[in-house]
């Protein structure tokens, strides 16, 4: 059964953002060729970027290119990644090329950006704003931050967009945050997670806020558990140096699946506006629980150790399950699964809420083939363009009163049209334009994040071998015991 809606939609006009000088560090690495040059080409087709803009590509000098490189490189990675092509008779395209340069920059010699940022301005003429978008190893940003800071171009009108892990523990992240706030007033700071930037996680607030029929039953008094369940069939793909070092946990858990629980478990707020939608997370973050190494399952998928650069004894998780509980009057002993893991059966990124089973003594003809606790669930699917599905018991037909699961579903590219849909990067970089803040990580989130992460990151248990294209060892499907994850066929 499929949800139908009005093809029509009605969109409120965006504002646009001030006049711009937009700075990519880490210009010709792969995040920017698959997702930051796109994403910036399709807001200028869109007409969402600035009236006046330029864009500066960046990197250290041992890696610099031309001008005329920077935008064949973009050019590029564009027509392999952008919604909107760049063809020869595109108007769109040969506009915004007109807008890109390369300026190297190094910790002893800023001097080559300071001065094409300083020529840009000069260019737009009036007030200039610059974002600074650090899509570079995690361990340069503090000293990408500090040539900002040396080089003068860090100023009250600056605003920085900087990549995640925001540090690998609670120690690191506290390094870090004063590194970077040393530079750069927290209002200025945009920690991005593409995740939040998702149509389709940002709809789990309109689903339940804007709709009688589901914020009511949206607790512990309805819901029996919540699930969110990022599996990916990629293996490390030759990201041994970042991905040995860092681990599913870090990678997914603090990072994405933490977050996206935030929006799932927060109170309603008072406004959209990013005090409030901040403050409400801070609440859902202050009331989750430690991490407890009991309710955890590591997993490392048999022949990760012969991947290329892994050490032979790694004990890096590439695949992580764990239960967490929200301890507050609205969640208090609702079990929260998370999982998140490489090389596995099936890519997803699914939401389920699966609610308290009621009594079923009347139906006499009750079917036994529908599993407990997969009676009545919500399954928002987040991977674009997502998807709302609700799943509930009904009378077969027939003689008897038998009962089989249904489904009524709601899907983004059935409803809406597609040309509207921004992907996340490209609508976290026009909010980060905007100073918007709503849906980016505070210093208070994610310092909270690492703590209640500590005592699995100071005592993990040992990584369990799973079979690649399976959904993880077996003790994960213990771990959620009496429930069942929803993916099919995972354990």
């Amino acid at each position: 059964m499929t949800v139908t809606t009005s093809k029509a939609a009605t969109h409120g006009s965006v504002r646009r953002p001030d006049d711009h000088v937009i700075v990519l560090f880490g210009a010709t690495g792969d995040l920017a060729k698959r997702k930051l040059l796109p994403g910036l080409f399709h807001l200028a087709a869109a007409n969402l970027l600035p009236r006046k803009y330029r864009i500066i590509g960046s990197a250290p000098a041992k890696f610099a290119i031309s001008t005329d490189e920077f935008r064949a490189h973009a050019r590029q990675a564009c027509q392999d990644f952008c919604i909107t092509k760049p063809t020869r008779d595109n108007d769109a395209w040969s506009e915004f090329e007109q807008h890109l340069s390369f300026a190297a920059a190094d910790p002893d010699n800023y001097s080559p950006l300071q001065d094409e940022v300083q020529r840009a301005e000069k260019e737009i003429g009036g007030q200039v704003r610059r974002l600074f978008h650090l899509a570079v190893p995690p361990a340069a940003f503090a000293s990408v931050v500090g040539v900002l800071g040396d080089a003068g171009l860090a100023s009250e009108r600056s605003r920085v967009v900087i990549e995640k892990p925001f540090g690998t523990d609670l120690k690191s992240a506290i390094e870090l945050g004063k590194a970077v706030h040393a530079v750069f007033d927290e209002s200025q700071i945009f920690r991005i997670d593409h995740f939040l930037g998702k149509e389709s996680v940002d709809n789990i607030l309109a689903f339940r806020f804007a709709n009688g029929l589901f914020e009511p039953v949206w607790n512990r008094s309805h819901i029996a558990y919540v699930q969110i369940d990022v599996p990916e069939t990629l293996s490390i793909e030759g990201r041994a140096d970042f991905y040995d070092k860092t681990g599913a946990y870090r990678d997914m858990i603090v990072t994405h699946l933490l977050q996206v629980l935030g929006f799932v478990a927060m109170e309603p707020p008072t406004s959209l506006t990013a005090a409030q939608l901040r403050a409400e997370k801070a609440k859902v973050f202050d009331a989750l629980k430690p991490i407890d190494v009991r309710h955890v399952v590591r997993g490392q998928y048999e022949g990760y150790r012969a991947e290329p650069g892994v050490a032979p004894d790694s004990e890096t998780e590439t695949m992580v399950a764990l239960k967490t509980e929200v301890d507050n009057w609205r969640w208090h002993g609702v079990p929260f699964y998370l999982r998140s893991g490489k090389s596995m059966g099936a890519a997803r990124q699914l939401i389920t809420l699966g609610f308290h089973e009621p009594p079923l003594r009347m139906f006499k003809a009750h079917r036994k083939d529908v599993p407990d606790g997969r009676r009545n669930e919500i399954i928002i699917d987040f991977a674009d363009p997502g998807s709302i599905t609700t799943r509930f018991l009904a009378k077969e037909p027939g003689a008897e009163m038998a009962l089989g699961t249904e489904n009524m579903v709601f899907k983004y590219a059935d409803s809406f049209a597609a040309a509207n849909a921004l992907e996340g990067y490209e609508r976290l970089i026009l909010d980060a334009m905007l100073g918007d803040q709503a849906l980016f990580t505070s210093s208070d989130g994610i310092l909270r994040l690492w703590e209640i992460s500590e005592p699995l990151l100071e005592n993990p248990p040992p990584v369990e071998p799973y079979a690649p294209g399976s959904f993880g060892p077996e003790s994960v499907s213990k771990l959620i015991e009496p429930f069942r994850w929803h993916l099919p066929n995972s354990g």
